[in-house]
């Protein structure tokens, strides 16, 4: 039995799927926070949260990463950590620094942290050639105009260290620019209490079918898992609305896809770590659109076991913990897996979801999770917005995506309507 550190979580899927591939695996774990009550907030019709069964729950300032390091030394030397993990992304590149520290086995934290920042990610790859969009890094609207004019619209104006699409928008002129940088600049804090960089990052509008490239690395070797196709929506927004496992695209796209992939994670120097690797498929060949060095979320992880009997949520236990993770298919009598998502698509308050009983009786069906009555709602500009998902299977090919699709359309939300806007979103 191994005994791991967990700093901090989203309070979504991985963050259920962390902790079971961590009991399944025999072992216990350390949950470290600075606010224990955005977990309990997070408990379920199920019981509190799986975070929560944690062997011990330390309260810690977790974006001090100067006072932190020294806090949870001293606890290693009495709870003994074996390795040291987290499903969110804002605490990733502290629990790189963690593993230096206390000597457990991990990625270099140095790469952890360009993989985490658009700009720093984007400036490796295109030092090392490998294929992406234009890009310019503006510290404000003055410069970004000058850089759009030189890129060209329609272009794509991003955060550097925002996550799930929150503020990333397509942008066709000078005056859209402008309100996406104002936007920008009302959002100087993320949803865990981090100071953000007072940047934007412009690129080029790049065009084509998006995948995902799902890797292990470890041993200095990544490990090709598969490719998840996504379904885009939402604009100028750019909300993922939908995957399916494995990607229905042609042999030579998906070779090209897992290449540039693994060329990107090499040139980022990123090691002992479970990568989700975004490729657009253009019409010059792959590019890369992000590259994070965690399991992928909107539980793709779980379309990928459900098709190959590979957990990837244990695979990222195993290699926070030095150990050669298990990626051999295993048969599922699974050919394809596939997730949609249920959007919002005004401002008031949810009553309800017609349709449930209907589609979760339908074959196939292996999920059907909703939004529960009561919950305030805005039309969705982000992947923070969801009103919950289907996911079906299809055991005779790719149909997965068709079927999950056409039982999308069955469900309808109902709202009680109110004029005012609503807040904006934030990561769970």
């Amino acid at each position: 039995m191994a005994h791991l550190l967990v700093v901090e979580s989203w309070v979504g899927s991985m963050s259920r799927l962390l902790p079971r591939a961590i009991r399944e695996g025999g072992h216990e774990f350390t949950f470290v926070t600075r606010d224990l009550h955005h977990y309990l907030r997070a408990a379920g019709s199920d019981g509190p949260h799986p975070l929560l069964a944690a062997r011990n729950i330390i309260t810690a300032d977790t974006n001090d990463i100067g006072e932190l390091l020294p806090h949870l030394e001293r606890l290693h030397a009495v709870l003994a950590f074996d390795g040291v993990v987290s499903s969110c992304d804002y605490y990733l590149p502290a629990v790189a620094r963690i593993a230096e520290r206390l000597g457990l086995p991990g990625p270099v934290s140095e790469a952890v942290e360009a993989a985490c920042r658009k700009d720093l990610t984007r400036r490796v790859l295109a030092e090392a050639g490998v294929p992406g969009p234009r890009f310019a890094l503006c510290a404000d609207e003055v410069q970004a105009a000058a850089a759009a004019r030189e890129i060209g619209y329609p272009l794509v104006v991003k955060p550097v260290d925002l996550c799930a699409g929150m503020l990333v928008r397509q942008v066709r002129d000078g005056r859209e620019l402008e309100l996406a940088c104002r936007a920008l600049a009302e959002f100087p804090v993320n949803a865990r209490g981090q100071d953000r960089m007072p940047v934007v990052l412009l690129e080029e509008l790049l065009t084509g079918p998006e995948v995902s490239v799902e890797t292990v690395s470890f041993g200095g070797a990544p490990s090709v898992v598969g490719v998840t196709d996504k379904s885009i929506g939402g604009a100028p927004a750019f909300i993922e609305t939908g995957h399916m496992f494995p990607a229905a695209i042609a042999p030579d796209s998906e070779r090209a896809a897992t290449d540039t992939a693994v060329t990107a994670i090499k040139a980022l120097g990123l090691d002992h770590v479970v990568c989700h690797t975004e490729i657009k498929l253009t019409p010059e060949g792959p590019k890369v659109v992000e590259v994070n060095p965690r399991p992928a979320g909107n539980r793709i992880t779980e379309l990928v076991r459900h098709v190959t009997g590979i957990d990837l949520a244990a695979a990222c236990v195993d290699v926070a913990l030095g150990r050669t993770p298990d990626l051999t298919p295993r048969p599922t009598g699974v050919r394809s897996a596939a997730i949609a998502f249920l959007l919002p698509d005004t401002v008031g308050t949810l009553t309800g979801i017609k349709g449930a009983d209907e589609v979760r009786a339908q074959p196939g069906m292996l999920e059907l999770t909703l939004a529960e009555p009561g919950r305030a709602v805005r039309a969705a500009t982000s992947n923070n917005e969801y009103l919950g998902h289907i996911m079906t299977a299809d055991a005779r090919g790719s149909g997965a995506r068709e079927a999950a699709e056409r039982l999308l359309a069955h469900l309808h939300p109902t709202y009680e309507e109110c004029s005012a806007e609503l807040p904006s979103a934030v990561p769970a």
